[in-house]
């Protein structure tokens, strides 16, 4: 079959554009506003949006023929960058727009923020790509935003769970920052596995973990300040102070001694990697401290996971099982209690 020529890439371009332009037109067909007479011309939104489109498909078409080994040549790639302004030219021609109108509306389009709003839908529309800045940031593992807790101070002492505490760095609730200092002590415990033959840089990691689950033992380090353990114990003791509301539902209170446990088993966990990291920072044993080492990084991991313990394929919220994860799925699980 032959390959397509530039051309016939624009021309296939320009036609879906068009009728998915026609799809999404506002009820008069037209996305136009009129600039203030004298300042600007009017712009045709939905056109020039079609037209950008278009003209896109162009260059990416261009720039991948300039990009393959037998276009490197001076001669090759001049042809090609003169074939791509012919082909844009043309366009615009087509849509009876000069390049000298065509940049003028694109200087009005980018200057006023109605219009430009207008502009970035349709190409989203056209091209199915997200709108500019409206991509929703990666909510943290825990979190739960406030109008989605329950009424009173059940809610209020959820909320501290999932969704704000006082005492935490930037004010996070328990269950996100005790998820953000195990990434922190997993991932240095897994550092510290990358060369087990250099026994300092296997005590500077031990040390990292050390800070980021519990930093009244080591200061200072790459984690919040906050520690594992002590969210972890906070998550315990403000899930139960939920449970203990008159308020609270039985889908409350079952729910929270489901995340009490997972909770304390992970505290429990932390008690665990502590004796670990100890030993590494004080032996003078390379391969002692790398069997430590190796086996640090297997326990940090289960902060967050949880640990299959009687292996019976599945991780738990009891039986010294829970993890971070599991109290978050409780969680989950009581708040869907809740709405119903």
């Amino acid at each position: 079959m032959p390959r397509p020529t530039l051309a016939r890439t624009v021309s296939c371009a320009v036609s879906s554009t068009a009728l998915l332009s026609a799809a999404f037109l506002l009820p008069h067909g037209v996305l136009q506003a009129q600039s203030a007479p004298g300042r600007a011309p009017s712009v045709d939104v939905s056109k020039l949006a079609e037209i950008h489109v278009a003209i896109t498909a162009v260059n990416d078409s261009a720039d991948a023929r300039q990009a393959q080994a037998k276009n490197k040549t001076g001669e090759a790639q001049h042809e090609l960058a003169a074939k791509k302004r012919q082909l844009i030219t043309e366009l615009l021609k087509s849509k009876g727009l000069s390049d000298t109108a065509y940049q003028r509306q694109r200087f009005v389009v980018s200057t006023d923020l109605g219009l430009r709003a207008q502009f970035d839908s349709v190409v989203a529309k056209l091209t199915g790509a997200p709108l500019p800045g409206r991509i929703a940031a990666p909510v943290a593992p825990g979190f739960v935003a406030a109008s989605a807790l329950p009424p009173g101070m059940v809610g209020t002492h959820i909320g501290h769970v999932t969704t704000s505490f006082v005492d935490t760095p930037e004010k996070a609730g328990l269950l996100p920052i005790a998820f953000t200092e195990a990434q922190v002590a997993s991932q240095h415990a897994a550092l510290a596995t990358r060369n087990t033959t250099d026994l300092a840089a296997m005590k500077l990691h031990a040390g990292h973990v050390l800070h980021a689950v519990d930093p009244t033992i080591v200061t200072t380090g790459p984690g919040k300040g906050f520690g594992v353990k002590r969210a972890a114990l906070g998550v315990a003791q403000h899930i139960e102070l939920a449970s203990k509301e008159s308020t609270a539902s039985p889908n409350v209170k079952i729910h929270s001694t489901h995340i009490a446990t997972a909770a304390r088993s992970t505290a429990t966990r932390v008690d665990q990697v502590i004796a670990l990291a100890k030993k590494i920072q004080e032996t003078s044993d390379v391969k002692e401290a790398a069997t430590l080492t190796g086996q640090l990084a297997s326990l940090a991991s289960q902060l967050a996971a949880g640990a299959d313990v009687n292996a019976d394929g599945r991780i738990d919220w009891g039986n010294g099982e829970g993890g971070l994860q599991q109290a978050q799925e409780h969680i989950t699980l009581l708040l869907a209690g809740e709405k119903k």
